[in-house]
């Protein structure tokens, strides 16, 4: 074989292995962006990494943030930075949802999303939510389990996460009616956390694609330190529902009383 068909050779190959390691090994769960579209949102490209820095160095004062008049920039900053990524890696839908046995990923979210809806729109008031909070297994004193929340509060702009016991008190110190309970991420579902690990190679391949866009100018500054704070989010959610300590589907159902709706 001569010089010249070995490099071709060589160049197709390494050709190949390039698009199998971008557009087959480990794909999104979901169609979404492209690696090529990754910006900072409404955040301008030389912008990101400040914003980033910024966004980071609000949870060194967590407690200041609860009732600082800046928290909205703070959450919009987060999801500026985060949402391109998150629709490149995960789709367009990325919410959590029950893991209903003998159903797909898919027809469970479907499932979840209809009957949220149903609950919101039906007659009598009725209000239903869906929230983030510590679980009944989550100890303070525990270094682990601090770390782990700590990281999810970090990584999802949640400073401060609520106790599961907190949430049916807020609801009815603003005068709803508690009427049902519940964390959905309890058996019989299953383990809602296996969507994250699914995907570790496709998270490892995805920081190398970010890393060179980010190298070539096309992707921010600032869009490889925003991904790897995501991908060490998904290991602490990963550990939280592990652990019991985290559920992102503690259900509350709610109604304004008769009484407070005729006022």
């Amino acid at each position: 074989m001569d010089s010249v068909t070995l490099y071709c050779t060589a160049a197709l190959a390494a050709a190949g292995g390039i698009y199998w390691f971008v557009c087959v090994l480990g794909p999104a769960e979901r169609k979404g962006k492209r690696a090529l579209d990754l910006s900072g949102g409404s955040i301008s490209a030389e912008n990101v990494k400040d914003n980033y820095n910024q966004y980071w160095s609000f949870f060194r004062k967590p407690k200041e943030i609860e009732t600082a008049e800046k928290v909205p920039d703070f959450v919009d900053t987060f999801y500026n930075l985060v949402t391109d990524i998150y629709e490149w890696g995960w789709g367009q839908s990325f919410h959590f949802s029950p893991s209903i046995p003998g159903k797909s990923d898919k027809d469970a979210t479907r499932i979840h999303e209809e009957m949220a809806i149903y609950r919101v729109m039906k007659p009598g008031s009725l209000y239903v939510s869906y929230e983030w909070v510590t679980t009944d297994k989550y100890r303070d004193e525990d270094e682990e389990h601090r770390e782990v929340i700590q990281g999810i509060e970090r990584g999802d702009a949640l400073p401060g996460m609520r106790r599961y016991s907190d949430i049916a008190a807020a609801a009815r110190r603003v005068g709803f009616e508690v009427v049902q309970e519940k964390d959905l991420a309890k058996p019989p579902a299953k383990p809602w956390w296996n969507r994250l690990k699914m995907g570790r190679i496709a998270y490892w391949r995805n920081h190398v694609v970010v890393v060179v866009l980010s190298a070539v100018g096309i992707a921010p500054k600032g869009t490889v330190d925003v991904h790897e704070m995501l991908f060490k989010t998904a290991d602490y959610l990963s550990r939280g529902g592990e652990t019991g300590i985290f559920s992102p589907m503690h259900m509350i159902l709610c109604r304004k009383p008769e009484k407070a709706s005729s006022e």
